[in-house]
């Protein structure tokens, strides 16, 4: 197991100049398209879809409830003690 892993060569983010690379094209990318909800007229049903950065904030909201909904409820459901298939 360990030969295999020193076969392998470098992974692609293994280079930190390629994760300053990913990052030098994701921010001008999320400014973009900050700009691009400013700019672009939207078909919306309720009005608070108007707001601007209102599905930013909604992913994030529902991202943070799908965590401790993970851990605080759904994690002692199907956790079990260290022993159990012993």
């Amino acid at each position: 197991m360990g030969e295999k892993f020193q076969q392998e060569g470098p992974y692609l983010f293994d280079k930190p100049q390629n994760i300053k690379r990913l990052f030098g094209a994701y921010y001008p990318w999320l400014g973009a398209l900050l700009l691009a909800e400013v700019v672009v007229h939207r078909h919306t049903i309720f009005p608070w879809e108007e707001w601007p950065g209102f599905y930013a904030a909604f992913g994030f909201v529902a991202c943070v409830a799908l965590v401790l909904a993970a851990k605080y409820v759904l994690r002692p459901l199907v956790m079990r003690k260290e022993d159990y298939y012993e």
